[in-house]
């Protein structure tokens, strides 16, 4: 059980739990940067027009060469 919830995962991707847990991390940090954009453009229209597309597209480019066909749980 143990190696199914934090082992097994991370080395599919060639990873230690700690360097996951950077990158995993980091990814999230992105992501509430573009959603607070996506608000900041939502109140003022003429601000951040292209932040939350432009995240997208770039985590997009970075993370769909890395995936590999598992279940996610």
């Amino acid at each position: 059980m143990f190696a199914r919830l934090f082992v097994d995962h991370p080395r599919t991707v060639n990873e230690s739990y700690f360097e996951h847990m950077a990158a995993a991390f980091g990814v999230g940090a992105r992501l509430i940067s573009a959603a607070v954009k996506c608000f900041v453009h939502g109140v003022v229209p003429g601000l951040c027009k292209t932040a939350g597309s432009d995240a997208i597209l770039q985590l997009h480019s970075e993370i769909s060469p890395r995936r590999f066909d598992q279940p996610t749980l």
